[in-house]
């Protein structure tokens, strides 16, 4: 019996894309310029599969259904006293739990709170996760999320703080700024549709699913993507050591951490 092909062969002898060489053409015209999307092809494949950013939906995933029904709740459509009470909640009088400034992003305070969060990391995420793969967006999300937990505990101190709206803008931000910077590389249109496409779905989001999240904490999730994201999204195939843009913001989001610090021990109004 003849087995399958992927690609099928055409009356005049070309080869015909199969469904795996056109998603990956399409993921390569979405998320890298011209010059790099041959190389990308070239080895091209979904093994590791885009492991952190769904390991990291699931986990908060599990986290919103423990507090929505194990958990005691007046309703669990938007979550009330469980989450506020939760260990993992960013409150400023339990800052000195310094994981709070990470583990709030586990915990959401609603249904379409939760919703708005995976449809975004999921949607942009895995895109970025088969070019980049899960060390680059891994360490991109968690500077987003500890970028809105500081910022917040700066600018808003007295704000309690749930949701992972920091780490979700950072990766919105590093891929936008990357659409920006390429755009004279990609199809006008593309370029065009992709900046379009982060504005709006960014703003969209906001409005719609960012009810339960400060605003600060938005805003410091993307301006950590649009610097660290950046620096990360656009250093395919590179060596990130060998490039002064990476010391370059090493230098600024660890002085940036520093500030948060001795703000939050010495300055902080927060009880």
């Amino acid at each position: 019996m003849e087995q399958p092909r992927d690609k099928e062969e055409q009356p005049d002898g070309v080869l015909e894309m199969g469904c795996y060489e056109k998603f990956h053409r399409l993921v390569s015209k979405w998320m890298l310029p011209e010059h790099l999307r041959e190389k990308y092809l070239e080895r091209a494949n979904c093994f590791p599969p885009p492991i952190f950013i769904i390991l990291i939906s699931i986990a908060e995933l599990a986290v919103f259904i423990y507090y929505a029904v194990w958990k005691p709740q007046k309703q669990w459509v938007t979550l009330d006293e469980g989450i506020w009470n939760s260990p993992l909640t960013y409150k400023p009088e339990s800052r000195n739990e310094a994981w709070r400034f990470i583990s709030y992003m586990f915990v959401h305070a609603g249904v379409q709170h939760i919703l708005g969060n995976l449809l975004m990391q999921l949607v942009v995420g895995i895109a970025l996760e088969l070019v980049h793969k899960g060390f680059e967006v891994g360490m991109v999300y968690l500077s987003g999320v500890l970028a809105g937990s500081l910022a917040s505990s700066i600018f808003d101190p007295l704000s309690a703080l749930v949701g992972a709206s920091g780490g979700v803008y950072a990766l919105l931000g590093g891929y936008f700024m990357n659409a920006v910077v390429n755009f004279r590389e990609m199809i006008p249109l593309i370029g065009v549709f992709r900046i379009l496409f982060i504005v709006v779905f960014g703003r969209f989001s906001y409005l719609c699913f960012g009810l339960f999240v400060s605003f600060v904490a938005h805003f410091g999730g993307i301006v950590a993507g649009m610097t660290v994201g950046y620096v990360f999204f656009s250093a395919y195939n590179e060596k990130l050591l060998k490039d002064p843009r990476f010391w370059l913001c090493i230098v600024g989001y660890t002085i940036f951490v520093l500030f948060a610090v001795f703000f939050n021990i010495f300055l902080s109004p927060a009880p």
